[in-house]
């Protein structure tokens, strides 16, 4: 983050004694109601808040605000007052884990570039919220804090902020809550890793220095090990290596290795596609937007994020991260339409479009996890059709799978932290299409219809023993997304949080 942010807890106080020399902010319910620990602070400030809340039509509906300047009877620049809607017959324990992620979110988009701190009263009508709670708010500030602006240069001075700024969480468990927010540190840090990773430049990330950079994991214990052409060509993953012939940057695939289970248990798997830059190779893709094709790789971002992530909490777990990276570039060596590769798992395929590249990328590194982790179950992630993003817009990421039980957990996990998938079909009628004339398939449906799903039903057929597995479209939800409260940001870092929540809820012992 360029803008660095101190994150820290205290208990309650008055704003004067706690050092509040910028931004107060408070939350209240639809009827303008405060914490007890609130109304105190804010004193005779709290007849001002209503008196502005009336010329303002500020009712407390969840995500409203309303900002008073230098509030008179307050030694603060600026309070803010946070809706966080109906309180529950005055209790906050209904709040999920997304609101408190949004409230802070909320109250981090509103400390002005200029203030130097501010503090967040995580309290509402009903009391203090526990400190898991207030942990949860202060993840909602540092994903909101985010900044991708490194190759910014010049700054006029309204833009640039303090050399130091905090933001101070006040709850009633100081200590608790910040033992709490060590873990969802460790969360936020691989979300930010992803988003990194997303918005760099191609000609920065490229796939070496992609491979170059999962290095940092290993001092956080994680096993690292990457796999050069002459590794691929040996391990047979002609499908992969056919995508990346076109460039002059050769490819790699990385496997990342946490270790926090029992000794010889099978490890869950993340895949992730990681296309670090897609011209479409020979079938070309237009030039009006490619530039955002530097965002391919958003799959094997997340799956970076999420293996950090679990080292960095040290998740009671045994997981593997596994990421194929590559461009698809259209020189003379490139790849081309009509040609026939043989993938890792012995299948052929008749290239139809090269712009259908990153299926071919799962095709290789899949068979390779299963067939050398065995795993317990297998989540791939790309930026895969433009088809999942017609059926589903950006609320959602498509997801396909041969596992009910695996869909229902996935499903549970994106209620919960707000990252969403919705199920889409595969049946054998969807496979025919993809049938061949000239090799076992082909890697496009040949029409335009039910895109998404075609590709899944090529990628299914390159799971090996019938291992548990789900495939995330994220084509819509992993870079240039709907901003939401907690992000900002053009690369998402989406999947960390939703696969972080599937990880602890259902598969730490």
């Amino acid at each position: 983050m360029s803008d660095a942010l101190k994150l820290g807890f205290a208990p309650f106080a008055a704003p004067a004694k706690i050092g509040v020399s910028g931004v107060l902010f408070v939350f209240c319910d639809d009827g303008l109601k405060f914490g007890p620990a609130t109304a105190k602070a804010l004193g005779p400030a709290a007849g001002l808040v209503a008196r502005a809340a009336k010329a303002e039509r500020f009712t407390g509906k969840s995500g409203s605000t309303l900002e008073l300047i230098v509030p008179e009877g307050l030694k603060v620049a600026r309070l803010v007052v946070i809706g966080a809607g109906k309180s529950s017959a005055g209790k906050s324990a209904g709040l999920e884990q997304k609101d408190l992620l949004k409230l802070g979110g909320l109250a981090m988009g509103k400390l002005p570039l200029a203030a130097s701190e501010g503090v967040v009263f995580a309290e509402l009508p009903g009391g203090a919220l526990k400190a898991e709670q207030a942990a949860d708010i202060a993840l909602g500030v540092m994903l909101r804090a985010y900044a991708f602006d490194r190759y910014k240069t010049k700054r006029k001075d309204d833009e640039k902020p303090p050399a130091r700024r905090s933001m101070t969480i006040a709850v009633g468990d100081a200590p608790g809550a910040r033992a709490a927010y060590a873990r969802r540190a460790a969360i936020g840090g691989g979300v930010l890793l992803a988003r990194d990773l997303v918005n760099e430049p191609a000609n920065v990330l490229y796939p070496e220095e992609f491979a170059r950079r999962t290095a940092s994991l290993k001092k956080v214990g994680v096993a690292v090990e990457v796999l050069d052409l002459k590794a691929m060509k040996k391990l047979g993953m002609h499908a992969l290596l056919g995508v990346g012939q076109g460039s002059a940057r050769e490819s790699r695939v990385v496997v990342m290795r946490w270790n926090g289970g029992k000794a010889g248990e099978p490890p869950v798997a993340f895949i992730g596609k990681g296309v670090c830059f897609d011209t479409g190779g020979i079938s070309i893709k237009p030039a009006a937007g490619m530039e955002d094709m530097k965002g391919d790789m958003a799959g094997a971002a997340c799956v970076t994020g999420l293996i950090q992530a679990l080292a960095v909490r040290k998740a009671k777990v045994n997981a593997v991260g596994v990421i194929g990276l590559v461009e698809n570039m259209p020189d003379g060596n490139a790849q081309r339409p009509g040609d026939i590769v043989t993938s890792m798992s012995g299948q052929t395929i008749e290239i139809i479009n090269t712009d259908a590249e990153g299926r071919l990328v799962l095709a290789d590194v899949l068979w390779y996890a299963a067939k050398r982790f065995k795993p317990k179950f297998m989540v791939d992630l790309a930026t895969l059709t433009g088809a999942i993003i017609v059926a589903l817009g950006q609320e959602y990421a498509g997801m396909f799978s041969n596992d009910d039980k695996l869909c229902e957990r996935l499903t549970k996990a994106g209620e919960l932290t707000g990252e969403l998938v919705w199920r889409m079909p595969l049946s054998a009628a969807y496979d025919k299409m993809i049938d061949s004339k000239f090799a076992d398939m082909k890697n496009t449906g040949g029409s335009r219809w039910g895109g998404a799903i075609t590709a899944a039903q090529f990628i299914q057929r390159h799971v090996a023993d019938k291992t548990p597995w789900a495939h995330l479209d994220i084509a819509g939800t992993g870079f240039d997304s709907r901003q939401s409260d907690i992000n900002k940001s053009w690369g998402s870092g989406w999947g960390v949080r939703l696969l972080d929540r599937l990880v602890a809820d259902y598969y730490e012992r």
